[in-house]
Formats: C-alpha cells, sequence, structure tokens
C-alpha cells in the first residue's frame, strides 16, 4: 500500500489525543460499550467511497466508535469486499504503519447486495443484524444511512420500519438522511409527513454536512462568547451580511444530477440557510439541540419568500481566454445537459428578516460555479464612522470576515494609521488564521463530528422538520416562477466573478466593495 504524506492529506491525519481524550470523556459509556451496526445504503455510489467509509476508518483508527461495531454496505450493484474494498481504498489514504489496524476495520465490513424496493434484500438484511447479535449475546444499536437519491428514500424508509427496527433491550435505531430533502415545499412536506408516520423526530437526522465546518460552530462561541460583537450584532451598526459560496470549477461530470437541482436547490436552500440561521439568529437558553433549533426557527419564520426582483440567476459559458481546464466548455455544453436548460450555475438572492434586530438589513446569499475563485464564507460589513474627520474617501468599511474554506480563519479588517508623519490611513486586519495559530493541529472534519454526534444521539447540528419546511417557504415561490416561465439566466464567464447584474444588486441594496484590500492566506505546505 502506498504511503502517503499527511501534510498534503490533513483530513486523514489522526486527531490529536488530548481531543481523541476529550471525545472519548463526551460520548456515554453505553454508546462505546454496546454493539452497534453501522448500515450505508447506496455502498457503491460517490458519496460512499469519497467521504462515508472513509470518515467511518478514520474515526475506526482513532478509537471513536463502539469497540463491537460492524459496517454493512448495502447497494443494488454486484459487488463484492474485494470490489467494495478497491472502491474506498483511495479515499480512505492508509499510512503504511496503520495497515494493520486498516485491515482490521475492513473485517469488520460486510457488503450486502440487494433492492431498494423489495421486501428480500431488507429480509437479509435484518437477518445480518441479527445473526451479529446473536454472535454477541446482546442487542445491537442500528443506524442507517441513506446515502442515496431522494427517488428511492420512501420505499427504503418503509422497508427499514416493516424488517429492520425491531430494536431489543435499551438498543436504538436512528436514520441519517442525506439531501436534498425535497424538491420543492410541498414534496419536502410530503417526504415529512412519511418519514413521521414511520419514525420518531428524535429517530430522523437529516444531515447537511455544512453544520458539522469548525467555522460554521465557531459561529454560536464568536456571537455569544464576546462582548465585543454581542453588542455590535444588529441593525445599529451592520450594513449587510454577505455568506458566499464559490467554486472556481464546473460539474465535474454531475451535470446530469445538478441540471435536476440548480444551486438554490444544491447549495443555497440548504447549506447558506443553515449558516444564516446561525448568524441572525437570538441568543437561545441554553446549548441544548432544541432551543438552538427553536431560535432558527423564529429566524425563518421572519423572513419573507425571496422575490425575483431580490435574485439573479446566472449560466456560465465557456471563456477561451482561461487556462482552467473546464473552461473550454459552457453549461449548456456539458454532457446529460438539455441544450435549452434554464437551470442556474449561479445564483444571488437577497433576504430581508423581518424582526427588530435585522430590520432593514440586507442578508445577500451568493454561490455559484465556474467562478473566479473556490470559497466559503461569511462576511459582516459595519456601518460608516459617523462623524469622519479624516480625508474624504479614506476610511473603508469595517468588515468581520469568518472564512468556512478553504484555510479556516477569523480575520476583521480595520483601519489603522499609516506609517509617517501624518494621519494617514490604511486598511490591515486582525487576523486568526487557523493554520497558523494552532499549528499541526488537525481539526475534524464535518462528517466525522455529525456521525459521532449521531451514535451519542445529539441532534444538535441536524435539521428539525419546521426548520425545512420554513426554510423551503422562503424559495419555492421563486423556484415555481423560473422554471415555470423558463426565465433564462443571465451569461457568464467561466472564471469570472458571476453576472454583472449581480454586483449591481449588491449596490442597490448597500453593499460596498472597494477592492483596496484582500486577505492573503497562510502560505501552503
Amino acid at each position: 500500500m502506498k504511503d502517503i504524506d499527511y501534510r498534503r492529506n490533513s483530513a486523514s491525519r489522526p486527531l490529536s489525543p488530548e481531543l481523541i481524550k476529550f471525545i472519548k470523556e463526551s460520548m456515554k459509556d453505553s454508546e462505546l460499550s454496546q454493539p452497534c451496526v453501522f448500515v450505508v445504503f447506496g455502498a457503491s455510489g460517490d458519496l460512499a467511497k469519497k467521504k462515508i467509509f472513509p470518515t467511518l476508518w478514520w474515526l475506526f483508527r482513532d478509537g471513536l466508535l463502539p469497540t463491537n461495531i460492524k459496517f454493512v454496505g448495502y447497494a443494488r450493484s454486484d459487488l463484492n469486499m474485494a470490489k467494495l474494498r478497491t472502491l474506498i481504498e483511495q479515499n480512505c489514504k492508509v499510512r503504511s504503519s496503520e495497515v494493520e489496524k486498516y485491515e482490521l476495520f475492513l473485517k469488520r465490513c460486510v457488503y450486502l447486495q440487494g433492492q431498494y424496493d423489495a421486501d428480500e434484500g431488507f429480509e437479509n438484511l435484518n437477518a445480518l443484524i441479527e445473526g451479529i447479535e446473536d454472535e454477541n449475546q446482546k442487542p445491537a444499536n442500528r443506524l442507517f444511512y441513506l446515502a442515496l437519491p431522494p427517488t428511492v428514500f420512501e420505499p427504503v424508509t418503509s422497508f427499514l420500519k416493516k424488517h429492520c427496527m425491531d430494536n431489543k433491550g435499551n438498543s436504538w435505531s436512528r436514520v441519517i438522511i442525506e439531501k436534498p430533502f425535497g424538491h420543492d415545499t410541498e414534496s419536502s412536506a410530503k417526504l415529512s409527513e412519511h418519514l413521521a408516520g414511520l419514525f420518531k423526530e428524535d429517530q430522523i437526522y437529516r444531515i447537511d454536512h455544512y453544520l458539522g465546518k469548525e467555522m460554521v460552530q465557531n459561529l454560536m462561541v464568536l456571537r455569544f462568547g464576546n462582548s465585543l460583537t454581542l453588542g455590535k450584532w444588529s441593525r445599529e451598526n451592520v450594513a449587510s451580511v454577505m455568506i458566499s459560496f464559490k467554486e472556481d470549477f464546473g460539474t465535474q461530470g454531475r451535470a446530469g444530477y445538478f441540471d435536476q437541482s440548480g444551486m438554490i436547490r444544491d447549495v443555497m436552500q440548504n447549506h447558506l440557510m443553515q449558516i444564516l440561521t446561525l448568524v441572525a439568529m437570538e441568543k437561545p437558553c441554553s446549548l441544548d439541540a432544541e432551543d438552538i433549533r427553536d431560535e432558527k426557527v423564529k429566524v425563518l419564520k421572519s423572513i419573507a419568500p425571496v422575490s425575483l426582483e431580490d435574485a439573479v440567476l446566472g449560466q456560465y459559458i465557456a471563456n477561451p481566454d482561461s487556462a482552467h481546464p473546464e473552461a473550454t466548455t459552457g453549461y449548456l455544453d456539458e454532457k446529460d445537459v438539455p441544450k435549452d436548460s434554464v437551470t442556474p450555475t449561479y445564483a444571488l438572492a437577497v433576504l430581508h428578516i423581518n424582526n427588530e434586530r435585522w430590520d432593514g438589513v440586507p442578508f445577500f446569499l451568493r454561490c455559484g460555479k465556474g467562478l473566479n475563485e473556490r470559497k466559503a464564507e461569511v462576511r459582516i460589513q459595519f456601518r460608516e464612522v459617523p462623524g469622519d474627520i479624516f480625508k474624504k474617501g479614506e476610511l473603508k468599511r469595517n468588515e468581520l470576515v469568518i472564512r468556512v474554506q478553504p484555510n479556516e480563519a477569523i480575520y476583521m479588517k480595520m483601519m489603522t494609521k499609516a506609517p509617517g508623519m501624518d494621519f494617514g490611513v490604511a486598511e490591515t486586519e486582525l487576523d486568526l488564521t487557523y493554520n497558523d495559530r494552532y499549528k499541526g493541529i488537525r481539526l475534524p472534519d464535518a462528517y466525522e463530528r455529525l456521525f459521532l454526534e449521531v451514535i451519542n444521539g445529539s441532534q444538535i447540528n441536524f435539521v428539525r422538520t419546521d426548520e425545512l419546511d420554513c426554510a423551503w417557504k422562503i424559495f419555492t415561490p421563486l423556484l415555481k416562477k423560473t422554471e415555470g416561465e423558463r426565465i433564462r439566466p443571465k451569461q457568464y464567464l467561466f472564471g469570472s466573478r458571476g453576472p454583472e447584474e449581480a454586483d449591481q444588486l449588491m449596490k442597490k441594496y448597500g453593499f460596498v466593495f472597494t477592492g483596496t484590500y484582500k486577505w492573503t492566506p497562510p502560505n501552503k505546505l
């Protein structure tokens, strides 16, 4: 097995001993000692190969999973463990010193072929789980991960309830559902109603991996753990909030899937809205999951549906002047994309929160593919200094930026005196770049954090039914109008900042971009 350079594969580097100890101490002893079966539906798919199995391996290697856990891959594909091993191995990133432990991990893995819409496969799955229980002479906790297309959510969950949820003793069954959670308000409500008829709410874990990212988690501490920000976090001081998700590549062979969703469904309605609620919500009564989710729902209920006038949708076209290998192909030239597709690869929406704290403050949600850079961040732009005594135009707006990825950081753009004899002003930053401040510390991967929370029974970073419904109601009218009337997105060059109309809309609502200062990321290894 080829050795790897952990410096270039930070996600696969072991967590620090101190962090491993802390995680173990925070987990319930009963969860670590009781047998557990982790079933991955869609085991042959990209998500399972690239994320789920590698994450399970890293957690197993670091000793953070129940001591007697089994992993079951379930799919329709004609596979066996040898073939599955080949599929997942390149993403597990196993170092030569870990080979022995990796072989132990693989011995815990089983592959089961079966259909998603027939009894037999689920009967075989239940028999396999009961065999594991007989072997251990203990009931097993059951965790089912649906890494599946939404078209099969209903039959799979129905057969799970029928055949595989017969818990014994004090064991539990939990179901993790991967987005998308429906296609619009109606389909989401239909899926939620279906799930509510099968499972209790505390058995359902709707996973949005962005909620597991370190810098998204940091919003809670940044907002409610500092008097410096607590007093400034309102309409009196904040001019605008920008939440961005930018990718400098195209569909990367997933155009067929992407064309069924577009940027609003794929990113904005879930990832960006989850971040918005954490930025905008009131202080919860405690860090209890329900207290936090209650406050998130209150924010969502205060947001009016997005109108077409407050949105810009775009679609990238080929850029012959770009050196990017995907730039020679426009979105409509992609394989599996209809030539008349109106699916947006870029979306900007202006949201208005009608409550005392945020009345009048525009929240910009921006996401797109084929743009000039790759990043996800929150940018809080503060109002101008009243009674400006410096040279006209020298003072720029202060900005607090939470950079989610890559190069996690928190920095404040602020004004200082330029070196010299007078009171000349210069822009600089107060910078907390994680790679510089916490050298050698590997941050937990989002899926690692979320898997551990499911095992421990915490729903603090998972989406509740009413939260999902409120989020869909904000975007469904816009989706129905643009798709029903087949409104063509604005064109933009691959590798650009997006449609010019987006900058114009942001300017209309008071966003100020000076372009005189840019944060410099740390040197890459």
